[in-house]
């Protein structure tokens, strides 16, 4: 009786995050997933994490390693704090959700260095996962630098894993790598080596003992670089990795440097099922909140855009002007124009072409390089944004002219310095009232929270990658087929969507109705369609009305149906309408039945397609709702 006394007492003390020697035990508030702490032997801080009491993260190790001193082993537990309650409700201008509510039980494990130095690992549990950074409580102005974060992700060996691979910096076109364009490996096993040898980026989707996890970051301020995942063979896990060393902007910080104290990012994990993984905001939940500024000028909606079929030769004043009419024939706020304007257009014209742009109630956006020296890309204007100087006198000229945003391409990577680079355009840009989409890009990583103004940003082997060769567009059904489940499960993704039409030189692989569900499937806060005019004007009439009136900013979401890279079918809601979309990534017919009940309009209409091209019907919403895709095709859905 006595040992079964002291048994459960133990028991109560772990339970309520007391220490028991080095032993602790976190829970989200619903106590579905847990979080076991302790210390190795070697006095190595590791966690393990449970779901619905099955692991689904086996002993994963934690640690620092500061040029100064070392937080990695040989470390002691100082104290553990208990539960406590945190809660964060925000608005989003953009995305899958507008209103978030975020609840969690923070624990924060205080721990202490053989040489006295303090380090905490702050822990928060939600109903959708796990989330845990760093954090140096002591104050210093010295400068404090990073040369190794040994955070690991110890999956058990038979989990698949859904990966896009990290490219080798300065390599591809015009040493423009890297910048999140690869293409995914779908249910491999997880240690399989990246074949480019850089590891995967975020966010990286797992499946592991009946469960599904999504990991990535969010929180990345510019005192940190942005990190990537890469297999470590001595711990048998996945650890947490820096950037290569030619990341960096010139003469800038690669790794990770600050004062103190100083928070690191949010290392976030995602578990459940897909609809967990569709429809949390834990990469919003978790991203700093939006700055202190104006949000009358951020409006979300379709843009039109000449280059991605049409290419360099048509980026001239007369082009512009009829992708004007078309924007403003298709009810869309925006028309994009790209690289060369400054030469081609000229800025003089390009007010003119505002101007015009505005008697139709279209706004334009304008293209810049954002390099310097760090690639070859010869498109311009160019090296006039690398400064804070040079970004106020241009975006002074721009409010002059009447543009509303700017698109900004061929990045360099995730050094601190280029992270730095990216704070410093949005900040700027937002004390000018202007707009950002960025390409050939980093992950945002939650930054469309802390600045609402950041529209999209590529980050992906979008639309234009399939015009460039057959190789891609054969891909491209799985891949789109993956992306709401990974790259565009939290953040904005400027694939830049749907062709109805044709591809100068391509033959693709998708149907008409594949390519119709996109704009809805895709979060991006400015879709830029494809499709040229011309394409356009071949569609039913009532496949234009429907193009006419998209949101792109979501009251909220509901995943129907669907399995990374094979299927997807998502709801999305916007005031008192639903939007159904759906794919399908395969080269074989699907018909699945999908409930609908939570739908309380009485019917909607159905856009999807028979042998002889598209058909509209109306359809009543049910919990059997039997859909038809054709392969490679889709459909959608709105009531």
């Amino acid at each position: 009786m006595k040992n079964y006394i002291i048994l459960f007492a133990t028991s109560i003390i772990l339970l309520s995050c007391k220490i028991n020697r080095n032993n602790a035990l976190f829970e989200n508030p619903s106590k579905t997933i847990k979080v076991e702490f302790n210390l190795t032997d070697d006095n190595i801080p590791y966690y393990q994490v449970y779901y619905n009491n099955n692991k689904v993260l086996d002993s994963s190790q934690l640690g620092i390693i500061r040029e100064d001193t070392n937080f990695y082993n040989n470390l002691k537990i100082v104290s553990i704090s208990e539960a406590t309650p945190v809660s964060n409700s925000y608005s989003m201008l953009q995305g899958k959700q507008k209103d978030i509510e975020y609840t969690a039980n923070k624990y924060t494990v205080h721990l202490e260095n053989e040489n006295g130095n303090l380090l905490d690992i702050i822990f928060q549990l939600s109903d959708d996962g796990v989330a845990f950074r760093y954090y140096f409580p002591e104050t210093s102005t010295e400068i404090k630098k990073i040369t190794e974060e040994k955070t690991t992700y110890n999956f058990n060996e038979n989990t698949k894993a859904w990966l896009q691979p990290m490219s080798k910096a300065k390599t591809g076109w015009s040493e423009t790598n890297p910048s999140y364009e690869e293409n995914y490996m779908m249910d491999i096993s997880v240690n399989t080596p990246s074949p480019i040898g850089e590891g995967w980026v975020y966010p990286a989707l797992f499946n592991t003992n009946d469960s599904w996890v999504l990991i990535t970051e969010a929180g990345l301020q510019q005192n940190y670089c942005g990190t990537r995942l890469k297999y470590n063979n001595e711990m048998e896990a996945l650890q947490v990795t820096f950037p290569q060393k030619e990341e960096i902007f010139p003469e800038g910080e690669l790794n990770p440097e600050s004062e103190l104290p100083w928070f690191t990012p949010w290392r976030i994990i995602t578990i459940g099922n897909l609809n967990t993984i569709t429809e949390s905001t834990l990469g919003t939940d978790l991203a700093d909140k939006a700055i202190e500024m104006d949000t009358s000028f951020i409006k979300s909606g379709l843009s039109s855009w000449s280059w991605v079929l049409l290419k360099d030769d048509f980026t001239t004043f007369e082009t512009s002007t009829k992708f004007i009419d078309y924007a403003a024939e298709m009810n869309w706020p925006y028309c994009l124009i790209d690289a060369d304007w400054d030469t081609k257009i000229g800025y003089e014209k390009m007010k003119e072409l505002a101007d015009y742009a505005t008697s139709k109630n279209v706004k334009i956006n304008v293209w810049y390089n954002s390099s310097g020296d760090w690639n070859s890309t010869p498109y311009h204007p160019k090296s006039k944004l690398l400064t804070h100087e040079d970004r106020i006198k241009e975006f002074t000229i721009l409010n002059e002219i009447g543009v509303s945003g700017v698109k900004i391409d061929f990045f360099g990577g995730d050094g601190q310095s280029m992270i730095a680079y990216y704070h410093g355009i949005l900040k700027d840009a937002a004390a000018h009232n202007l707009m950002v989409n960025f390409h050939g890009a980093t992950l945002p990583r939650g930054w469309q929270r802390t600045y609402p103004h950041l529209m999209t940003m590529e980050s992906i082997k979008g639309e234009e990658f399939i015009t460039f060769t057959q190789e891609t567009a054969d891909l491209q059904p799985s891949h789109c087929a993956m992306l709401p489940f990974a790259r565009n499960a939290f953040d904005p993704m400027d694939f830049t969507p749907m062709v109805l039409d044709t591809i100068p030189n391509i033959k693709r692989k998708t149907t008409p109705a594949f390519e119709l569900a996109l704009p809805v499937l895709f979060l991006s806060g400015i879709q830029h369609i494809a499709e040229i005019p011309e394409g356009m004007a071949k569609q039913p009439q009532y496949v234009i009305d429907y193009l006419k009136d998209i949101p792109t900013n979501w009251d909220a979401v509901k995943f129907i149906d669907g399995y990374p890279g094979k299927y997807a079918i998502i709801a999305r809601k916007k005031d008192n309408n639903w939007f159904v979309a759906g794919i399908n990534g395969e080269n074989e017919a699907k018909e699945i039945t999908i409930d609908l009940s939570f739908i309380t309009k009485e019917n909607g209409l159905i856009i999807a397609e028979d042998e002889n091209g598209f058909v509209q019907k109306t359809i009543e919403p049910s919990s059997k709702l039997t859909v038809n895709m054709k392969a490679n095709g889709g459909f959608i859905m709105k009531f």
